[in-house]
């Protein structure tokens, strides 16, 4: 079933999806698919495969100097999607960013996901290179998610980017997008980085799914902000529980959000990865008991570093 049908349904129970990264090249994906597999035993509702780009090797050339060579990708998204679906039999949604990508290699990627009768799409712009200051498109690519959604729905519409007609169109696409509760780090302010995302919707995105946030008052007035500014689609909120001590300052910087007060004074009181692992999934889980008496029956987890605790937290919440 589509993840918009999913998220819409009239007769909804609270149910889960997850995102999880393909391996790193070289790596293999036994341990991926082990991760795969607990969390499949929980009956996802769908599970997201993200894609990563902006990443640069560096050569050493001497004097103590280093050159930038080239983007250093994580491969498979599109295949650990496909296999995902095969081996499991759940709903997949792979990211697809323009970062790293040309107007062509995203017209290739729609191809190969139809091949497969892959539907759901989550669109992103994708993150900036760790060296660059703001985040540079690719030469003829796309420097916003908008013009990335324009492009899909071309295609949706059966027109190749360049005015082409495709001869036999598949099925449409689904899409998603990301939103932020606590804005997005290069919006000036959060009224701005909200136009965007109704701008999103006016293009055709059906739902969106949050960073992560810890303090469920952000998400609970972003929503009503939302809802004044008629955006109307859902929007599932992203939680991550914490996982080890470093994240207290690790979590923050990378995903430009705060740590609630109460939460960031009993991280100090642990003493060790464990102890902060057993608080994150104490936290989390009373945030997503607040999620629902709050209405909120699709909640979306990011399992990096944390799938056993989201294990833990989902069959807790399920007792």
């Amino acid at each position: 079933m589509a993840v918009a049908n999913i998220i819409n349904a009239e007769q909804q129970e609270r149910q889960f999806s997850f995102e999880v990264l393909p391996p790193l090249k070289g790596t293999g994906t036994e341990r991926l698919f082990q991760d795969i597999a607990k969390l499949c035993e929980l009956q996802p509702a769908f599970i997201n495969i993200t894609t990563h780009h902006s990443e640069y090797i560096y050569k050493e050339v001497g004097d103590g100097r280093f050159e930038r060579q080239r983007v250093r990708r994580r491969p498979g998204t599109i295949a650990v999607a496909a296999a995902i679906q095969q081996h499991f039999g759940v709903t997949v949604q792979p990211h697809v960013i323009c970062s790293g990508a040309t107007v062509e290699d995203i017209e290739y990627e729609l191809l190969d996901l139809q091949f497969l009768g892959i539907t759901d799409l989550l669109l992103l712009r994708g993150d900036k290179a760790k060296d660059d200051a703001v985040f540079k498109p690719t030469p003829g690519g796309h420097a916003h998610t908008t013009d990335l959604i324009r492009q899909v729905q071309r295609f949706n519409d059966g027109f190749f980017a360049d005015g082409t007609p495709i001869k036999n169109p598949g099925p449409r696409f689904d899409i998603g997008v990301a939103c932020y509760p606590e804005k997005h780090e290069e919006a000036a302010n959060l009224e701005r980085d909200m136009e965007y995302l109704r701008q999103k919707q006016e293009l055709g995105a059906q739902y969106a799914v949050t960073q992560l946030f810890f303090d469920n008052r952000k998400y609970f007035s972003f929503v009503e902000k939302a809802r004044q500014m008629d955006i109307t689609i859902p929007i599932i909120p992203g939680i991550k529980p914490l996982a080890k001590l470093s994240q207290l300052t690790v979590v923050p910087k990378t995903f430009h959000c705060d740590i609630p007060e109460e939460l960031a004074r009993e991280i100090v009181k642990c003493k060790t990865d464990d102890d902060a692992r057993q608080l994150g999934i104490e936290w989390t889980t009373e945030q997503c008991r607040e999620l629902y008496q709050h209405g909120i029956c699709d909640i979306h987890f990011y399992t990096m570093g944390a799938v056993d605790s989201v294990v833990e937290i989902v069959r807790s919440l399920r007792r």
